[in-house]
């Protein structure tokens, strides 16, 4: 099939943790972010607070009740109907197994009554193509640092569907290190973005913290060690609210420190002088800043999806999956899930 043939709208279903994501977008190879029509979003964040993090049977229920509301929201604001859509993209891994049964179910379904194709997305790259929704999308060959609750990843980009894993977390991922953190200082659920905004009232050196693998050659990250020192920190200070404070500082720094040390060497080993941040830890301030000084200073480009786009959301799965449906690549009837699914193993387009 010829991208240019492919058409007609892509319903986009995103279920794979705690967010319930729907978009509709039109397959633009030029200018993907002005093919998107609409895209809503439900956050279970209230349901899983009582419980201080996700609860996947809860998820997969919630995801049952909002899914098909969602989508005729997101219908609705582009004003089509099923009968409209050209194809079905959605989540299809990595993640909870009954949050992605869900809406791999539901879109099948859709898929099969409506006699579209429908194919499943692989969630981080959903989140690696996001940047291509902005209005200057990156071309390959890059970089991409995707930085979320459960991933930690450098990607070597040569091509859209062409992927090398540079560097995996080893334990935790920063994401995961952020909630946790968070969680061990009595800071509410979702930790990561009250720690952040903690951060931003603490004072500079008051502490730190190593900045882990950073001493040693390789890509690979890991932030549990990091999390312990903040630990011992906590418990024998006098645990006021500039000292939690300080020390959110000081954490989140290390943090940042650490993965722009990383990407820096992932660009010099790989060459590449455009460098993509994705996932929820890409919305971050600092984290940008950082990453923006560092390439203003040494000749790279970053490219940052905005920050409605770096959490999980439909539009990036139906981006995904309206390029590979363009491409002529659809699935079978069968409802398939992927809770581990590797990036290196996706087809190109």
């Amino acid at each position: 099939m010829e991208t240019s043939a492919f058409s007609k709208p892509v319903l986009g279903i995103e279920t794979s943790c705690d967010e319930t994501g729907v978009a509709l977008l039109r397959w633009q190879p030029e200018a993907p972010g002005a093919g998107l029509l609409a895209h809503v979003l439900y956050s279970q964040i209230t349901l899983h607070a009582d419980y201080g993090g996700v609860v996947p049977e809860l998820a997969s229920r919630d995801h049952v009740r909002k899914l098909l509301p969602l989508v005729r929201e997101a219908l609705a604001q582009a004003g089509l109907t099923p009968a409209q859509l050209g194809g079905v993209a959605y989540t299809a891994g990595p993640g909870l197994v009954g949050a992605l049964l869900v809406g791999a179910a539901t879109g099948r379904a859709l898929a099969w009554a409506l006699g579209v194709p429908a194919i499943g997305v692989h969630h981080m790259e959903g989140h690696l193509l996001a940047p291509l929704l902005e209005d200057d999308p990156p071309t390959p060959p890059f970089v991409a640092l995707l930085v979320s609750g459960g991933h930690s990843l450098l990607v070597e980009v040569a091509d859209i569907g062409r992927y090398r894993i540079l560097g995996d977390t080893l334990d935790d991922a920063a994401g995961e290190a952020f909630d946790k953190t968070a969680k061990l200082m009595g800071l509410p659920y979702p930790g990561g973005p009250a720690l952040a905004r903690l951060a931003e009232q603490g004072r500079p050196g008051v502490f730190r913290f190593a900045r882990p693998m950073t001493d040693r050659p390789g890509l690979d990250f890991s932030f549990s060690g990091l999390k312990t020192q903040v630990l011992l920190a906590w418990q024998s200070s006098a645990q006021d609210e500039q000292t939690r404070a300080d020390i959110a500082r000081a954490f989140e720094e290390a943090i940042v420190d650490t993965l722009v040390i990383k990407c820096r060497r992932a660009l010099q080993a790989t060459g590449a002088t455009r460098l993509v941040i994705a996932g929820g830890v890409g919305a971050n301030r600092r984290l940008r800043a950082a990453l923006a000084d560092a390439g203003a200073r040494e000749g790279f480009r970053t490219h940052f999806p905005r920050p409605a786009f770096c959490t999980d959301n439909g539009a990036m799965i139906a981006l995904a999956g309206a390029m590979r449906l363009a491409h002529g690549q659809h699935q079978g009837e069968a409802v398939a899930v992927f809770p581990r699914w590797d990036l290196e193993t996706l087809p190109p387009p």
